[in-house]
């Protein structure tokens, strides 16, 4: 399988403070890699870095994406290359309804106008996936949103948007088990129409159930200590990190 994504030595940091200490990460075409780690390691900062966050400087290594080399590139270009990244907290964006803000990002992303239409049919056939009422794609972005409702639309955008690889940043953080569950419902949609690359970053296993995981990665420390398939997982559900964290 093609490498989709190579990481090599990746170092960061944020107000000179070093946050990434050298990460490699290889994820092919269509793959899932679960990253687990204690609160600290990194694990947020590795998305953000991969997407271009400004706030944070590369200090060493290298980002290659569909074979093209994306280190310290600017968050815009490597979104249209087919990255997507959710957040822990989505923020609120007064002014720009949820469903100007897809459609904007559709055309940004494929450079072509989109028939208003066409769109319309897109969107509510979407949010029926998951189970979301119409109206929301006419509020406002996030804005008095609760916390399963943004997650919601994220997910929204994902399957809109169609990523070659949608990084998840604690997409199921502090949802009740319904909205997880629609949440994952959303996620394997992704997988079935899109077929990309998964990285989901997560304390939690609930929104593993429906995928097939290819690799684990834990990272503690800013560096990637261990790497393995879906058992992993359940030794970190079961024994935590403590193996992993030097005293």
């Amino acid at each position: 399988m093609s490498k989709l994504l190579t990481v090599k030595g990746l170092k960061a940091e944020i107000e000179e403070k070093e946050i990434l200490r050298g990460v490699d990460l290889e994820v092919g075409d269509g793959e899932v890699h679960v990253i687990m780690g204690p609160n600290g390691a990194g694990k947020s900062t590795l998305g953000s870095v991969i997407i271009g966050d400004p706030r944070f400087e590369i200090t060493g290594g290298s980002i290659f994406f569909d074979g093209d080399d994306i280190t310290g590139e600017d968050t815009d270009k490597i979104a249209k290359k087919g990255i997507f990244l959710t957040f822990q907290n989505p923020i609120e964006v007064p002014g720009i309804t949820l469903g100007n803000f897809i459609k904007t990002s559709l055309e940004m992303i494929t450079g072509e106008r989109m028939k208003p239409s066409e769109f319309k049919k897109r969107l509510k056939e979407t949010l029926e996936v998951l189970q979301m009422d119409p109206e929301y794609a006419e509020r406002d972005l996030n804005v008095g949103f609760s916390g399963g409702e943004k997650k919601k639309a994220e997910i929204l955008q994902l399957l809109m948007l169609r990523p070659k690889l949608a990084i998840l940043d604690e997409t199921d953080s502090g949802l009740d088990v319904d909205a997880v569950h629609i949440v994952s419902k959303g996620v394997e949609a992704y997988k079935k129409q899109v077929g990309g690359a998964l990285i989901i970053i997560t304390h939690s296993t609930r929104i593993l159930e429906a995928l097939k995981v290819d690799k684990t990665h834990i990272l503690v420390d800013g560096k990637i200590v261990d790497d393995g398939d879906a058992s992993l997982i359940d030794k970190i559900n079961n024994e935590g990190f403590e193996a992993y964290i030097k005293e």
